[in-house]
């Protein structure tokens, strides 16, 4: 393949764009992008760019397909003796298996290829008696293998059996630096092998140059499974997808054939355990629902029934009956030009797919984005509305009401300053809990219209409010009397006011509103008609400044939870960014060729 570097750094800006695309709205399509993502991720990490970097790497033909298929059959069939388990319970293959030559082992030991998985297993010296049962089942399976198959097996690695397994590897997408990975030695038992792990086999019956993978049922009941054989399959160079005759009409595998033929992938089936007086009829309907789909020129592989594949799948089909699949993948690896056709149709359909997969995933960002905005103002014109309203009600003396009132109306005969002070302080404290309370329903109000608001809590209250607003309140009293203080020490005269008495008078000035308008003029009297303005502009300040962080303390609070989720609008420009610079390559090197 002649691909340039400029091409791989392209494709390796895109993957990172990719991967900081962050999905977390519950919007209509959602699950669909976040899909997209994942796709993506999984073909970029695991088979494009490990392809582009080592294009003499093996051919990688992943075998998938639904619940009882005969996936792990027709892998140990084609190898030659039982590299996979199978079996008549289900779902029966949870830890895929990858079989290559020997001399390829190197290829996938490594973190080339599905880096989070660990690799696993057994000592080639240990599985001696198990290639030669191989080579004496085929025998008694009448078949044409002989003494050669299971020696063949001794040789190449080992298979489902005794004997002590090793594993290596490591988590995460990037590959570990050279020389951190390595064989640790830790043994591990069946039980500890799961959809996290990739157990590796040899076999000498398998060309130089091709690997199979036996991938997880796609509908497997176990939502880890059906994740990993995604993926697996994602990792292919050659997409082998097998169904039966009972249900080759079924969605899922049709689902992945559409998704195949929408990357262009090179893909191959395998119609299976078809009865033998039903060959021609449903090799015919399959072949007419294949062609109606767009796919009538993929390769197409009809296995009868046999007794082997109706036992439980403990047994290997004979070799005639898969020799010609066997001899078709085997010609993709040992001709140049069906192998370069092979692996660069599947790049290339990959690079090309990411002309409509990645503008549907930005497009998906800007809605992500579009929706945290619509919350966000919902939240913002809420918290605004009710503090215009609260500045409104202390124009009209909305927090002379109550007892404030009736302190006031007492003062100073029945009430004293620190009663008229305290009374007027409960009751703004009332009038801001109010208003965070009605904009807290008009964002429930909102929001219920908005499908987004699903992953934000939409209540917004902590049970911790009334305290943050009442610790507000008394604060600003405090510096209120702090002003009075400082006022009344610059006071020449002999005679001058309680500082508390002032406090009173300016707070209720300050909100009262036109009830009293006698507060004002008191004030003055006390400490003079200069002072009384000094005190009135500098205690309106606060009025507005406490008013306002307890207003915008608690919208931010709300706010919290969205900004969490780091919605931004950035991703979805460097997404088209980044896919402009890989079509500019694209055509550079479609250009070279010409």
């Amino acid at each position: 393949m002649d691909v340039r570097p400029q091409l791989i750094d392209a494709l390796s800006a895109l993957r990172d764009r990719v991967a900081a695309v962050r999905l977390p709205l519950p919007l209509p399509g959602a699950p669909r992008a976040r899909q997209t993502r994942a796709e993506l991720l999984a073909q970029l990490d695991d088979y494009l760019l490990p392809r582009l970097r080592e294009p003499d790497a093996p051919v990688l033909a992943v075998v998938g397909g639904s619940t009882g298929a005969g996936k792990s059959t027709l892998v140990n069939s084609l190898v030659g003796r039982r590299v996979s388990e199978a079996g008549v319970l289900r779902p029966t293959t949870r830890t895929p298996v990858l079989v290559c030559h020997p001399d390829d082992h190197h290829w996938f030991a490594g973190m080339r290829i599905l880096p989070h998985l660990t690799r696993i297993w057994l000592p080639q010296e240990e599985d001696g008696d198990e290639g030669e049962a191989a080579g004496e089942d085929r025998r008694r399976d009448g078949t044409s293998v002989g003494r050669e198959a299971g020696q063949a097996g001794q040789g190449g690695g080992s298979g489902v059996g005794t004997g002590s397994v090793r594993a290596f590897g490591a988590t995460g997408r990037h590959p570990r630096p050279a020389g951190r990975t390595g064989l640790t030695g830790r043994p591990h038992g069946r039980d500890r092998v799961g959809t996290d792990s990739l157990r590796i086999d040899t076999a000498a019956s398998l060309p130089r140059g091709l690997a199979l993978l036996d991938a997880p049922d796609i509908d497997s009941l176990v939502v880890e499974n059906r994740v990993l054989a995604a993926e697996l399959i994602c990792a292919a160079d050659v997409w082998v997808m097998v169904t039966t005759a009972s249900r080759y009409a079924d969605a899922v595998p049709w689902h992945l054939l559409r998704t195949a033929k929408e990357y262009d992938a090179s893909l191959v089936t395998v119609l299976d355990r078809v009865p033998h007086q039903l060959v021609e009829e449903v090799s015919r309907q399959y072949g007419a629902l294949l062609t109606r789909a767009g796919l009538g020129d993929v390769p197409r592989f009809t296995i009868p029934e046999l007794p082997e594949s109706a036992g439980g799948g403990s047994g290997l089909l004979p070799t005639t009956a898969v020799a010609p699949l066997l001899a078709w993948l085997a010609h993709r690896v040992q001709d140049p030009a069906a192998r370069q056709q092979a692996v660069v149709r599947t790049a290339s359909g990959v690079i090309d797919s990411l002309d409509v997969r990645m503008p549907e995933l930005a497009g998906a960002v800007a809605a992500q984005y579009a929706a945290s905005v619509r919350l966000m103002a919902a939240v913002e014109d809420a918290y605004t509305a009710e503090g215009e309203r609260v500045r409104r009600q202390l124009q009209r003396g909305a927090v002379l009401a109550g007892d404030a009132r009736t302190r006031w109306r007492g003062y100073p005969r029945d009430s004293s300053s620190r009663e008229l002070l305290d009374s007027l302080v409960e009751s703004l404290g009332a009038l801001l809990q109010c208003a965070v309370a009605a904009a807290d329903e008009r964002v429930e109000e909102a929001w219920r219209r908005e499908p987004a608001a699903g992953a934000v809590d939409v209540s917004g209250a902590d049970g911790e409010a009334t305290e943050r607003i009442g610790m507000a309140v008394r604060r600003w009293r405090r510096v209120l009397e702090e002003l009075a203080e400082d006022e009344v020490r610059q006071l020449e005269r002999s005679a001058a006011p309680e500082p508390e008495a002032v406090a009173a008078l300016l707070a209720a000035a300050l909100l009262g509103g036109r009830r009293a308008r006698v507060a004002g003029e008191r004030l003055a009297e006390s400490v003079g008609a200069q002072g009384a303005l000094r005190l009135r502009d500098r205690g309106a300040e606060l009025v507005t400044t406490y008013i306002d962080r307890v207003l915008h303390g608690e919208r931010d609070r709300r706010l919290a939870p969205l900004d969490a989720l780091e919605v931004t609008p950035e991703p979805q420009a460097e997404l088209i960014a980044a896919l402009s610079v890989l079509q500019k390559e694209s055509r550079r090197k479609g250009d070279r060729r010409d």
